[in-house]
């Protein structure tokens, strides 16, 4: 009788990255390894909380500086198979602001592109549903913070 094997539990963080350019919002994407659309995300080094993974990732990713954190946005999960083996990965979404506009792809990491894009191109050019679904509640934040709300902390 074979026994399954437990998925491998990995975890990450990531960022939905914004700058305002006047009255216009634009969201940073990331092209990855298999050329889709997403953001900017990786695994947490060994006691690294995931704000500052966050954080490290996105400038890592992307060579953006002068992030800030602005809120939590959603920890969404996944499982997925690499090479023969289920894994169950969790990752942590943080919304973060740059007045920076120039980027570097990290190639080392399969990054092909960086590109800012509106909200509407951002949804129509991402990959990946659960990756839609949290730009949409970044969106959402934003949104509420234009009336002068401040953007929840954490």
């Amino acid at each position: 009788m074979s026994r399954r094997k437990k998925p491998r539990e990995e975890v990450s963080a990531g960022g939905i990255v914004f700058r305002r350019d006047g009255e216009r919002t634009f969201f940073l994407l990331i092209r990855d390894p298999y050329r889709n659309w997403g953001f900017p995300k990786g695994h947490l080094e060994e006691g690294e909380a995931p704000a500052a993974a966050a954080v490290r990732e996105v400038s890592e990713e992307t060579g953006l500086g002068g992030l800030e954190l602005r809120a939590a946005v959603e920890t969404i999960d996944w499982t997925f198979r690499f090479r023969g083996r289920q894994i169950h990965k969790v990752c942590h979404f943080f919304l973060m602001e740059t007045d920076q506009r120039r980027t570097t792809p990290q190639s080392a990491e399969g990054i092909t592109a960086c590109r800012w894009a509106s909200y509407e191109q951002a949804t129509k050019m991402i990959a990946y549903d659960n990756a839609r679904a949290v730009l949409a509640q970044a969106h959402a934040l934003l949104q509420g913070s234009a009336s002068g709300d401040p953007v929840p902390a954490s």
